[in-house]
């Protein structure tokens, strides 16, 4: 039998040979986004960007971002390693328990390249995901850390990850919150309840510090003091999509909204991006709002609100800024109009997000997914019962809280992709396997007592 420390060197060997194969294979990745991340875009979140500055300031602009894109496989390598051999610990694996662990450690990176509609090796792209999946990795080693061990260095380490991943992809911002549920329930559960104020007061500081960093960063590369921009332009987009002409009579008439809501229904209605072409089914209205939310945004808002403004000889970054600040006027008015229309939408949206966390949208694997998450919940409650400190459900509700947070956090702005939803995606496989192992242990030692 292999010893621990060999059967680690062994893990890590694979995960080498994986993620640099892939790199050797494929090399960088630059796509549409990519431009953005690398010219510090008002778009984007500060991390990113920055770790790519780091590299082409080390090499310069093409062997820059070679040495990134090996830095994010490198990362990502130890952040997957890190995770299982503290699950190989905590459940006490035997071989055959790691190599499962491993298999569905590297499933979501090759679903998303050899099985998705996306066709990317994340690792390898000038993405942000390539950051937030090692971070993430470190991030739920911390978070569980502080559930089954309950030390203090844990509970600062899970939150610094929770914050990092916020400044890497702003619908991160969800493993904040999840820090502060995780923390009052460890609190709850030793029976602390006077503080439990302090993890809601640390969530709002965070949340101030955040913000103050991407205004900080902001002014530092263009010179404004404002947050990222065009969050409220992509919710502006689905709120349009549930429209119908008559929402526009909410806006008094020759009012700056009244007058986009006007341009953005006819040029939508024309190209069939409104809920009214989505067809019958629900397979066929989700496809059809995933298909035109892109189509939306950028040929008719986004156009349409850069033409006016430049108009006016408003500067780019002003325009962004006077953007957001119109969708959001517009958000408040309409939303209440077509309200049922949206959530409608949403539903189907988060529908095709819980899918992609664990699989990919087909008719019938749509089914599967829905079996997987009622069978999970079914087992987390039968481990629960029999073993109330059990390690796998811990596991597998950290897995089924973030999943459900990035979803319907996701679903808000745009639609589920891949490559939004990997995050949840080995997480959730690996606590299933655990549970059942948990679930067989209690199961064998029962009969083992009986005999």
């Amino acid at each position: 039998m292999l010893s621990r420390h060999k059967r680690s060197i062994g893990i890590l060997g694979i995960l080498l040979c994986f993620f640099l194969g892939m790199f050797a294979a494929y090399g960088v990745g630059v796509y549409n986004d990519s431009e953005q991340y690398i010219a510090m875009h008002i778009h984007r979140e500060p991390l990113y960007p920055l770790f790519l500055a780091f590299f082409r300031m080390l090499a310069g602009e093409g062997t820059g971002l070679v040495l990134a894109a090996i830095a994010q496989n490198l990362l990502t390598v130890f952040a997957i390693f890190s995770l299982i051999e503290y699950l190989s610990r905590k459940f006490s694996l035997c071989l055959p328990g790691e190599l499962i662990l491993l298999a569905f450690s590297l499933m979501p990176h090759l679903v998303t390249k050899y099985v998705s509609a996306l066709g990317i090796f994340l690792e390898n792209s000038v993405m942000s995901e390539a950051l937030c999946i090692p971070l993430f990795h470190f991030f739920v080693l911390f978070i569980l850390r502080v559930l089954l061990e309950g030390k203090k260095r844990d509970m600062a380490l899970s939150l610094l990850f929770a914050f990092l991943l916020s400044m890497t992809r702003g619908q991160m911002m969800t493993t904040i919150l999840i820090w502060m549920l995780v923390m009052a329930y460890w609190l709850i559960l030793h029976k602390q309840y006077k503080k439990l104020i302090v993890p809601v007061f640390v969530t709002v500081c965070v949340f101030g510090l955040r913000s103050l960093s991407v205004h900080t960063y902001n002014y530092m590369v263009t010179g404004y003091f404002m947050g990222n921009t065009y969050g409220k332009v992509n919710t502006l987009t689905n709120v349009i999509y549930a429209c119908d002409r008559e929402d526009g009579a909410v806006f008094p008439e020759g009012s700056l909204e009244r007058d986009f809501f006007e341009v953005f229904y006819e040029q939508a209605d024309a190209m069939g991006a409104n809920y009214r072409y989505a067809g019958n089914t629900v397979a066929e209205r989700t496809a059809h709002l995933e298909e035109y939310h892109d189509m939306l945004k950028f040929q008719v808002l986004e156009a349409n609100m850069t033409a006016y403004y430049f108009s006016q000889d408003i500067n780019y970054y002003e325009l962004n800024r006077l953007s957001d600040m119109v969708a959001g006027k517009m958000i408040g008015k309409l939303l209440p109009e077509c309200f049922g229309q949206w959530l409608y939408d949403y539903i189907l949206l988060c529908k095709n997000g819980f899918v992609r966390s664990i699989a990919v949208v087909h008719r019938y694997i749509n089914w599967v997914a829905l079996f997987l998450y009622l069978a999970a919940a079914i087992l987390m409650a039968v481990v629960f019962c029999k073993q109330k400190d059990s390690h796998a459900v811990c596991l597998m509700g950290i897995a089924l809280l973030f999943i459900i947070a990035n979803v319907c956090a996701t679903s808000l702005t745009i639609m589920c992709l891949s490559r939004y939803m990997i995050y949840g995606f080995s997480l959730f496989y690996m606590a299933f396997f655990l549970l059942f192992v948990e679930w067989g242990r209690r199961f064998i030692k029962k009969d083992a007592d009986v005999e």
